[in-house]
């Protein structure tokens, strides 16, 4: 996306230094010297160990035409100079403004789990009759939001952005930039307690996306009671959940279903995937998608890396889940990994940012897996004998030793490696096995090691 000088200092509210650019040339930005091309403009953002203003000079001579700053040195060679108090907010106006300039229709996610799953599911309804543009991978915070923006293409029709927080306030800055015409909620449950305190204070965190709502807009939701308290917007708003369900069919890797006397299809299993595609349903139809392209773009949904990545290696079938973790997710997935697939080898790791109570809610994640497999036992889904529990790093001990008691096969292991070469020394290669672990527990190591075997 290119703008004028004109159009840059309007939209990013700066103080023009210098500019002897030519009024009909048009620039992109850039806030890495690493990729920068010639004739871009640079906008050196800032962290708490980096200062990318520091590198202004190298910008200019790979090419730069000018560059953002916040003191009153800069390049001399360059031809346009901005300076600002603050690069990042300057970049989010600039956002700010390309939303504005080009009005896709917007929708907005977020959620403690599965936004970026949600957010592909609805990509993928979207785009089967508008040009779409999305959020690339997990980039869900204020620079992330930028890039979303500022990359997407100019006749983008629907544009669809993921909002990710760690703090209070976070979203609401998102939705203030994203102006959304549609946001969604997936859900409030407990990830980034640690950071937050409380559920409350996660709900009101997640509420933050109706702030930038337009009024005419629709929040839609998963229908939470803390939500429904906290997501103060007096426009139209929708919520759902699996209760709004009926269940025709679930096995490895599909479900089918009914919602609201249509049936839908999805090449995924999990009834929390159920769940979140409802919120790509309702918002197709909200952008007056006919029910058959809803279907078909939910029957071509395909989970992307890290999330439910199903890969066999060496004999053993591995469903690689590690891309994140908390409570609540790791409940549902392995819960559905131990209904769908015979001789089970669950494969879990520490969860982060849970706060004072990490230990109690590891030990709550033993407890409810613990009934879990004595109720598919009980009910002969599953043979607990073929059960095997492998914990991995320092506060998924308490897992195992919370299943341990109920007599169900747990090993743990300090590291990845140990981990790995347990299950090349001892597990047959007929086992299913599966990954589980917040991202810090690199858990694709595991799988990596696998694969290049002792």
């Amino acid at each position: 996306m290119r703008f004028g000088a004109n159009e840059i200092i309007k939209a990013s509210d700066a103080c023009c230094v210098k500019n002897l650019t030519d009024k009909d040339t048009k620039f992109s930005l850039s806030t890495d010297t690493r990729t920068i091309q010639k004739g871009d403009i640079y906008l050196p953002l800032k962290g708490a160990n980096f200062d990318g203003e520091n590198f202004c000079e190298d910008a200019v001579k790979k090419g730069a035409s000018g560059c953002f700053v916040t003191k009153d040195v800069y390049p001399e060679n360059a031809d346009l100079i901005l300076k600002t108090n603050d690069t990042l907010k300057s970049y989010l106006s600039i956002a700010g403004y390309a939303r504005d300039k080009y009005n896709p229709k917007t929708v907005a996610v977020t959620g403690s789990c599965g936004k970026t799953t949600t957010k592909e599911m609805i990509y993928s309804v979207v785009s089967q009759k508008y040009k779409t543009h999305k959020t690339f991978s997990n980039h869900n915070n204020e620079v992330g939001l930028c890039q979303t923006i500022l990359s997407m293409p100019e006749n983008t029709q629907v544009l669809i952005v993921e909002a990710g927080m760690r703090a209070l306030g976070e979203i609401e800055i998102l939705s203030s930039y994203a102006r959304p015409d549609i946001a969604v909620i997936t859900n409030a449950g407990c990830a980034h307690i640690g950071r937050l305190g409380s559920l409350d204070n996660i709900a009101k965190a997640k509420s933050e996306i109706v702030k930038g709502l337009k009024s005419d807009g629709i929040l839609i939701s998963q229908d939470n009671p803390r939500i429904r308290k906290f997501a103060l917007f007096n426009g139209k708003k929708l919520f759902y959940s699996l209760k709004d369900v009926e269940i025709i069919e679930k096995h490895a890797s599909y479900s089918k279903f009914l919602y609201k006397g249509k049936e839908y299809e999805l090449n995924v299993e999990g009834e929390y995937n159920i769940e979140n595609s409802i919120a790509a349903i309702e918002t197709g139809f909200t952008l007056d998608i006919d029910y058959e392209d809803i279907k078909k773009g939910l029957s071509a949904y395909k989970p992307i890396e890290k999330r439910w990545e199903i890969e066999d290696i060496s004999g053993y079938r591995v469903i690689n889940d590690s891309y994140n973790a908390n409570p609540d997710s790791m409940k549902a997935a392995v819960s559905t990994f131990l209904e769908l697939y015979k001789n089970p080898v669950a494969v879990l790791g520490d969860m982060g940012e849970l706060g004072d109570d990490e230990i109690k809610l590891h030990a709550q994640v033993g407890e409810f897996l613990s009934e879990k497999i004595k109720s598919l036992s009980e009910k002969n889904v599953l043979n607990i004998k073929n059960v095997k529990i492998i914990t991995v790093g320092n506060l998924s001990r308490v897992i195992s030793e919370t299943v341990a008691a109920y007599g169900i096969e747990t090993h743990h292991f300090e590291n990845n490696d140990a981990a790995a070469l347990y299950i090349l020394d001892n597990l047959d290669t007929g086992n299913t096995i599966f990954l589980k672990a917040s991202r810090s527990m690199k858990f694709e190591e595991i799988k990596d090691l696998i694969k290049r075997g002792k």
